[in-house]
């Protein structure tokens, strides 16, 4: 409870005026039987028309109109605080979400953090709304009808001794089994949206190869798997009801036996024991609600469960303990020393290992080496993507992890593997890098990635809607978008990771001498599969098995070292 009082707090009033109104509800449901009592007894009597049995009909009006105001005004501030309750709780969960490393990241699937977001966070959203709606209502009913029935005949009042245990113990068996199952449900869900994101964010894929039918049964089976875990836990709400029911009706049967014998022996009047019998209704059916609210606890509880896990998640990057937190990239000088790193840290094999290098400000560097060798790894130490494991990483000569996270990431431009571009105008996609630029520094940036030649040919020009991934254009318009934006940061260290690939061999040129001649004192580091692509370098690092087996210039390898050579002669050279 401490841990979601954060969200309760600023709400705190809606928290307590709901429940309140539900009071005023139960205390009209607790007065009406007594008032309806004494109108059949009046009935009985001969004497309904009598003026005390009019104001008696008077108050049960009054008394309805305040229950409806009482019920209406716990729904809406019940339904106020669940709603900012989870907005609030959404909100830090995502902002948590984009604090996490890459290697948080891997911890969870994308599709289990969907679900966390949204049908975890509803799942309480909804229990906030029922608590406050029967936390107070439901055995404040309770309690209140038994005193009233007490009061009313205490000798027949002997039938909840047996009833309330014995539904009880029915209770908590149920609730028990239900537990299990709805977190079984989740984990479900987890799956589900996994398949479903997957399969549709790569759906040209998937008819590229003609997978549709493979795609609809991974889909059938997550879905199957999903309905039968459903139908495990809602089986325990659909049992929950019949069997209170059936204890509801049990139970008024024997009032009805019982009772209907001290009536007709002068003991008991008519109208008292319709009273009785609607105290057991409300006692009991107080009892079903309360089951009811336990076992969206149990579901609660799961899908809470999750949402701490994230919450929780110990960030494996974070600049708390930077020494130089206002400091920023000024030159982009890059320096690696014994530098060192796996992914699972408890693997003995190393990605990266004894990693030693000096970049000088303001020079292109090119990285070359065969898959797996570490390239990307590497690169994605400099903005703290990763944490070496041993080792230190230093820009203009401070360590890594003595820059906040936001002026190093600030200083530095990336275009990854995976080109991503977001829903929204191409203009909207283009000012990631600078969201104050202008139109003419927008259109300039994107000239020198080469972006314009076919943005100027759209209807809508930089205007031009792009879909979620932008799937609508090539993959290498994709590419020269990416670097524009990129470009269009100004950074002091741009790293383009396999960048190009998309892009023929004419385009790419011009793209790296806009790098040169614009971008003259950034330093650029540019991985690449093709020689073509960092011949020119004034540095290129071969990578082999997460190693440097050569530094040196493009004729300089050439001639020392093998590996370079020989990606170099696989490439055509020995024809050229």
């Amino acid at each position: 409870m401490k841990r979601w009082f954060k969200y309760v707090r600023p709400y705190m009033s809606y928290f307590i005026i709901g429940p309140l109104c539900m009071i005023v509800e139960v205390v009209g449901e607790v007065v009406m039987p007594k008032l309806f009592a004494s109108v059949i007894n009046s009935a009985n009597e001969g004497t309904l028309t009598t003026g005390g049995s009019i104001t008696t009909m008077v108050l049960m009006i009054l008394t309805a109109i305040i229950m409806m105001a009482g019920g209406v005004g716990g729904a809406y501030f019940s339904a106020k605080a669940s709603v900012n309750f989870a907005a609030d709780l959404r909100q830090d969960l995502y902002s948590k979400v984009q604090a996490f490393s890459f290697a948080n990241i891997d911890r969870f699937s994308t599709g289990s953090l969907v679900t966390r977001l949204t049908n975890d966070v509803t799942q309480l959203q909804n229990f906030i709304a029922m608590v406050l709606r029967m936390a107070l209502r439901a055995p404040g009913m309770m309690i209140a009808a038994l005193i009233m029935a007490i009061f009313i005949k205490p000798s027949l009042s002997v039938v909840f001794a047996v009833s309330i245990p014995l539904m009880l113990i029915t209770l908590l068996f149920i609730i028990r089994t239900g537990f299990a199952r709805f977190s079984k449900m989740q984990e479900k869900i987890d799956a589900l949206n996994s398949t479903v994101q997957e399969n549709v964010t790569n759906v040209r894929v998937v008819k590229s190869f003609v997978r549709e039918e493979h795609s609809i049964g991974l889909f059938r089976k997550a879905n199957r798997d999903l309905k039968d875990a459903g139908i495990s836990a809602v089986s325990v709400m659909i049992f929950l009801q019949p069997v209170m029911t059936l204890f509801m009706d049990i139970t008024i049967i024997v009032v009805i036996l019982i009772g209907g014998s001290i009536v007709l022996g002068n003991g008991m009047q008519v109208g008292d024991l319709s009273a009785f019998i609607t105290y057991v209704i409300q006692i009991l059916s107080s009892l079903v609600m309360i089951t009811f609210m336990l076992m969206m606890s149990s579901r609660a509880m799961a899908s809470g469960k999750r949402i701490i896990a994230v919450l929780d998640e110990k960030l494996d990057i974070s600049d708390e303990n930077a020494a130089y937190p206002d400091k920023k990239v000024e030159r982009g000088s890059i320096e690696f020393r014994n530098v060192s790193f796996r992914y699972y840290k408890s693997s003995e094999d190393k990605v990266l290992d004894g990693i030693n290098l000096s970049i000088p400000d303001g020079s292109i560097v090119g990285i070359i080496g065969s898959t797996g060798s570490g390239k990307t790894t590497l690169v994605s130490m400099i903005p703290r993507l990763y944490d070496c494991d041993d080792g230190e990483v230093l820009v203009d000569g401070v360590n890594v992890r003595d820059y906040s996270l936001v002026n190093l990431r600030d200083g530095i431009g990336m275009v990854l593997q995976k080109n991503t571009l977001f829903s929204g105008s191409i203009a909207d996609n283009l000012r990631w890098g600078d969201e104050n630029a202008t139109d003419d520094e927008m259109r300039e940036f994107a000239v020198y990635a080469q972006a314009d030649k076919f943005v100027s040919t759209f209807t809508e020009g930089y205007d031009t809607m792009l879909v979620q991934g932008g799937t609508n254009v090539s993959g290498g318009q994709k590419q020269r978008l990416c670097i524009a934006r990129a470009m269009l940061k100004k950074p002091k260290i741009l790293i383009l990771d396999d960048s190009t690939s998309a892009v023929d061999t004419a385009t790419e040129a011009q793209i790296r001498k806009a790098f040169r001649e614009e971008l003259s004192g950034c330093t650029k580091i540019i991985i690449a599969q093709r020689i073509s692509s960092v011949r020119d370098a004034d540095m290129i690092i071969v990578l082999n098995d997460g190693r440097i087996t050569g530094i040196g210039k493009h004729d300089e390898l050439l001639e020392n070292n093998t590996e370079y050579r020989e990606i170099y002669e696989s490439q055509s050279g020995k024809e050229e």
